[in-house]
């Protein structure tokens, strides 16, 4: 942010020493010999120069700046992903819980019927009690054995969560007809149809001075 700052600055301070050469020249045209002349043009000429060499900085920040900020995007969509994953994942394991605590209830009211059912036959006969008592015992125990177990859920697992696809709307530079990331130079021919290049794409590890063309149009000017 303090280098876009810096940059804007001194731009603007470039345009004002532009105007004021320019003022300069066409108010003493007349006046002014054929060397003060070809001295305020060069002056004027390098001002140009530089404003470029800095607005080629400024579109540089601008697509690192971007490309920063889309990162830190994609990261918070994955990391809000994962999250809705692990919610999901703590839902399943809330109902199962309610689940397993409802067989239990219906397992106690199945054991209290069978209570109150073998105090209602005390009364009869102890020959047939003695059977009847190990049928229920049997009964319960199968009871007991059906409802106190509680289901078995597979493990849930959160989804994969996958790499957020790259904007379609994203423009696309270079020989690779990638997005701008790192280091990125622009060609100095204006009809250069691509216009901006990565330093790797086109063997370069620092910006070089001057003007620089692109392979394709550096082909071309030869040609011509």
């Amino acid at each position: 942010m303090a280098a876009g700052m810096y940059l804007e600055h001194y731009l603007d301070n470039l345009k004002s020493e532009i105007d004021k050469l320019a003022t300069e020249y066409i108010s003493n045209a007349r006046t002014l010999s054929s060397e003060e002349k070809l001295g305020l043009l060069k002056q004027i000429q390098e001002a140009y120069g530089k404003c470029k060499e800095f607005g080629d900085d400024k579109v540089q920040l601008a697509m690192q700046t971007y490309e920063m900020v889309d990162k830190h995007i994609r990261r918070l969509d994955t990391d809000l992903a994962r999250f809705e994953a692990d919610l999901k994942e703590k839902q399943i394991e809330s109902s199962d819980y309610d689940s397993s605590s409802s067989k239990g209830k219906k397992k106690g009211r199945a054991q209290k019927e069978k209570k109150a059912a073998r105090a209602r036959s005390k009364g009869k006969n102890s020959d047939e009690e003695a059977p009847k008592t190990a049928q229920k015992k049997l009964k319960l125990v199968r009871t007991s054995t059906e409802y106190g177990m509680p289901s078995v859920f597979g493990n849930v697992h959160p989804s994969d969560v996958l790499d957020m696809p790259v904007d379609p709307n994203e423009p696309t530079y270079c020989l690779c007809h990638q997005v701008s990331y790192g280091e990125m130079i622009g060609c100095d021919n204006p009809d250069c149809s691509i216009e901006w290049f990565h330093f790797a794409c086109v063997g370069l590890t620092t910006k070089p001075r001057g003007k620089w063309f692109c392979p394709r149009c550096s082909q071309e000017r030869k040609k011509k």
